[in-house]
């Protein structure tokens, strides 16, 4: 009898560490950027948490645990997806059944980082009002979750772009790359406060 594969989520942050250096395909960039993503959500709720709740909206706080819940799961279902991408690239090469599996494969993969950078344009379009409007003694830890977004935001975007190459009228690098735009301006904006 063997053992349920354990998720992401589930790891010790030193495991996960080891995994995603290790010399496996997966975890890669994208349950990183999915893991990054959580992160930055558990920081802007924070900043929340410790903010005088007539200086943001009300349900601030609410917002950052919901996209930190869909943000972590993102981590496991990227690396599903790579591991239906690579099954498809096992098919016998030149085989028609090969070339639709990879394709469709590679589209299949491309919803999980379109779907992180979009949670992550909302964490970072959250955590710079709390950077703006915020308790002060947590204004970092939310331009930190600002900026983590921002990262992750570009980097799935990134896989997106890369996971579509191939179908150029597919509109969901441009979604992310939107997505990643939003957040970068979010970035940029804290980081000018800060000077």
């Amino acid at each position: 009898m063997t053992a349920e594969p354990v998720g992401i989520l589930e790891l010790r942050v030193g495991e996960f560490l080891d995994s995603v250096a290790a010399r496996t395909s997966a975890p890669g960039g994208g349950a990183s950027a999915a893991v990054v993503t959580a992160l930055a959500a558990g920081l802007v709720a924070m900043a929340g948490r410790f903010t005088d709740p007539a200086k943001i909206p009300p349900d601030t706080v609410d917002r950052a645990d919901a996209l930190r819940a869909r943000a972590g799961p993102l981590a496991d279902a990227d690396a599903a997806a790579y591991a239906a991408f690579l099954e498809a690239t096992h098919l016998p090469k030149g085989s028609d059944e090969r070339g639709a599996a990879v394709t469709a494969a590679l589209s299949d993969a491309s919803e999980v980082p379109l779907e992180i950078a979009e949670v992550a344009a909302e964490v970072a379009d959250l955590g710079q009002r709390l950077a703006r409007d915020g308790n002060p003694n947590l204004r970092l830890d939310a331009v930190a979750g600002v900026l983590l977004a921002s990262a992750a935001a570009n980097t799935a975007a990134l896989l997106v772009a890369e996971n579509l190459r191939r179908t150029p009228d597919d509109p969901r690098p441009g979604q992310a790359a939107a997505a990643a735009a939003a957040a970068g301006t979010a970035a940029r904006s804290v980081l000018s406060e800060q000077s």
